[in-house]
């Protein structure tokens, strides 16, 4: 039996001081700065209650995500779902580095990570075939849970990619070459474990947004 499509809302989180000096933050818990903040009240008035209706949010449980939700959940009036398997990958020896600092420091796990080795795991943290599983997995629960309904997440840039990636059949090894803005919109549909892409980092509602930095 086929089941309804069942519409997601992907948000990155707002902004962060650690994306501003392009630091990779990966699990570690660091806070929106004023811009992200700024950048949260304008996402949520980039819905409009009883014409944008949404059954459900679900966010990571990292800081900086669920700074990001709290004006939705406000607005749309929405309980959160506070998730670690919607957290960002495990950056391993690279997390709480810059690039800059990341070449010049461990340069073989940098440049492994910059081809996008998909099975190396930065040195004690997740391997890129590992993070997939985990974000494909969890997607896939909450859709099972929200047959036919449209769901709201507020997540991270790299979870964004894996799920971009998903929908369009791009590699995992492939470099990235589609954007990923702090707190844009990025619609999917979901159905029979097909992932569709519908719109794509939609910033109408933002004043700026810097693209992805883990």
């Amino acid at each position: 039996m086929t089941l309804p499509v069942t519409r997601f809302c992907l948000v990155r989180h707002g902004e962060t001081d650690w994306n501003r000096e392009h630091r990779l933050q990966g699990h570690t818990d660091i806070p929106l700065n004023h811009t992200g903040l700024e950048q949260a009240s304008q996402l949520s008035h980039a819905f409009l209650p009883g014409r944008d209706r949404f059954d459900a949010l679900y966010v990571s449980n990292l800081i900086r995500t669920r700074q990001t939700a709290a004006p939705l959940q406000t607005r749309l009036q929405l309980d959160a779902h506070y998730s670690a398997q919607l957290r960002e990958r495990h950056m391993g020896a690279l997390q709480g580095l810059s690039y800059a600092e990341a070449a010049d420091r461990i340069p073989e796990v940098y440049r492994l990570h910059q081809t996008r080795d998909p099975d190396y795991d930065l040195d004690g943290g997740e391997s890129l075939h590992r993070f997939r599983a985990r974000i494909l997995d969890g997607m896939a629960s909450i859709a099972a849970l929200h047959p036919g309904q449209n769901v709201l997440v507020v997540t991270h840039g790299g979870v964004l990619d894996i799920m971009y990636r998903a929908a369009t059949a791009k590699p995992l090894a492939d470099k990235r070459d589609f954007p990923i803005p702090n707190a844009a919109l990025n619609w999917l549909d979901y159905q029979d474990g097909n992932w569709t892409l519908r719109r794509w980092a939609d910033e109408s509602h933002l004043s700026g947004a810097l693209d992805e930095i883990q």
